[in-house]
């Protein structure tokens, strides 16, 4: 079985490698290609795998370690793949830092997938996407594509008029959501243990946990009015306990930058640097530093790495990275067991097991209201019947060895679907701007971003982002 990684030398693929050496579900993998276009971060992070695998091996762990292939041609690395993990960054990490900055020179929220800066992100990186998924359907035509490219939602709905359903979009916050809950519970929510039933439903980064019953019992309410219950919660810390218990659903971290936009402005433009510019550095720093610990660095080596490997580098930077996620919306340091409460690569081997062997799994995945190829069936046969066919949802779903099945949910409530679809109109113009080269529907799309709403600002970050970001200032140009 090949496993194809786009965006192998992203900081996060060793995680991956990891789950695949050790077989964490069951699933044997021959060999996984790695594809970046940047040759030296690839190098880098091919060192930081090798010496991973020794270390697993040499832990007398035991491990099924992948053949491995680096490579910067797509074709080479795509061609007969079983699955395509795709994680590109179009722009790297000093891209973002222009996502963010513009925002906020205008007064707006600078993040990375919410708001303007995940427009300005989607813009760029959606004709990539288009790209990838065609290059797919010719050469690795039954493979499964599972995308992490953010923002995810609007890009896996691009891809999916490629590749249609074999391409399923994820996301680790609301597994760690509903993995919280379930500790309190003495329950694995997702698993189904005890009988459980759990409806989520939203877009990505834009999602709701609106019911959870186990053995017939609706124990979400119980949660809600439990002060002591909400504080194991990490989404409640955020968003405050009154909130969630008023509006009777327990929401995606992301909600903060909706409810507390003025607040996460403040902090983000009253912090030395901005998320991206964090990890720009922090990135960077990495980079640089493992090369010179793999010995492929100048030869006056910085005295903090000379001593140290590739592999105990990009732990260290990890650890840190994860520890400072989302720092803008705490008061506190994160808590150890919600940094280890995530893990996108533990959801994505657990959909590629399922699909590969037919084992079933249950897990909250980006999929389409309804099948590719049904958009004409009734309204009522969609997951949400008053959104659009073709839009990509956030819902929880079985998958087995044929396909992704979403699971029935409740009515949307008004005010939800309003968020919804304000937010995906406001994407979709930007789909379409990305498509035809529409610079009108690109300043559309800002315009009506609900955390903008006002013509006059959309044109200003549109301009804005033309002059910072050249893929952008090309796809106008017509060039």
């Amino acid at each position: 079985m090949k496993l194809t990684i786009l965006g192998g030398g992203g900081f996060r693929v060793p995680l991956v490698h990891e789950a695949v050496a050790t077989a964490a579900t069951g699933l044997t993998v021959d060999e996984i290609a790695l594809h970046d276009v940047d040759p030296e971060r690839l190098a880098t992070i091919s060192a930081v795998i090798e010496e991973q695998g020794a270390r697993l091996a040499a832990e007398g762990r035991a491990v099924a370690l992948p053949r491995l292939l680096a490579t910067t041609d797509l074709r080479e690395a795509v061609t007969g793949a079983d699955f395509v993990f795709s994680a590109v960054r179009v722009g790297g990490a000093e891209a973002r830092t222009v996502d963010e900055r513009v925002a906020l020179g205008l007064g707006l929220l600078g993040q990375e997938t919410i708001g303007p800066g995940g427009l300005a992100y989607a813009l760029r990186t959606i004709p990539v996407a288009l790209e990838i998924a065609r290059t797919i359907a010719e050469l690795a035509p039954t493979a499964w594509t599972i995308n992490f490219t953010n923002p995810a939602g609007i890009v896996t709905e691009a891809m999916r008029s490629v590749l249609g359903d074999r391409v399923v979009g994820i996301c680790d916050t609301p597994i760690g959501l509903v993995r919280r809950v379930g500790r309190l519970l003495g329950a694995d929510l997702v698993a189904g243990e005890r009988g459980a039933e759990v409806d989520y439903v939203g877009l990505n980064h834009l999602g709701w946990l609106r019911s959870v019953r186990l053995e017939g019992t609706e124990r979400l309410p119980g949660l809600l009015a439990d002060d002591a219950a909400l504080e194991e919660i990490e989404e409640a810390r955020l968003i405050g306990k009154d909130w969630v218990r008023a509006d009777g659903a327990l929401p995606n971290e992301y909600l903060f930058y909706y409810l507390h936009t003025a607040d996460a402005i403040e902090r983000i433009t009253g912090a030395a640097t901005t998320r991206g510019e964090f990890l720009a550095k922090q990135q960077g720093d990495f980079y640089l530093a493992a090369a010179e610990a793999d010995g492929r660095g100048p030869e006056t080596r910085a005295a903090d790495s000379c001593c140290t490997s590739p592999l105990d580098l990009w732990r260290e930077t990890l650890h840190e990275r994860e520890a400072t996620y989302m720092a803008e919306s705490r008061d506190e340091e994160r808590r150890e067991e919600d940094v280890a409460g995530g893990g996108y690569q533990e959801v994505a081997m657990r959909l590629m097991t399922a699909l590969a062997t037919g084992r079933p799994e249950r897990m909250i995945l980006d999929v389409g209201n309804i099948a590719a190829g049904r958009e004409d069936a009734p309204a009522s046969e969609r997951i949400v019947p008053e959104l659009p066919a073709d839009c990509v949802l956030e819902v929880l779903c079985e998958v087995d060895g044929e396909g992704v099945h979403p699971l029935p949910i409740a009515p949307v409530e008004l005010g939800r679907l309003g968020m919804m679809s304000t937010l995906r109109a406001a994407e979709r113009k930007i789909l379409e701007a990305a498509t035809t080269g529409s610079r009108e529907a690109a300043w559309q799309g800002f315009s009506t971003h609900p955390l903008v709403s006002s013509p006059e600002l959309g044109r200003r970050l549109l301009e804005g982002y033309e002059a910072g970001h050249p893929q952008i200032a090309a796809l106008f140009s017509g060039r």
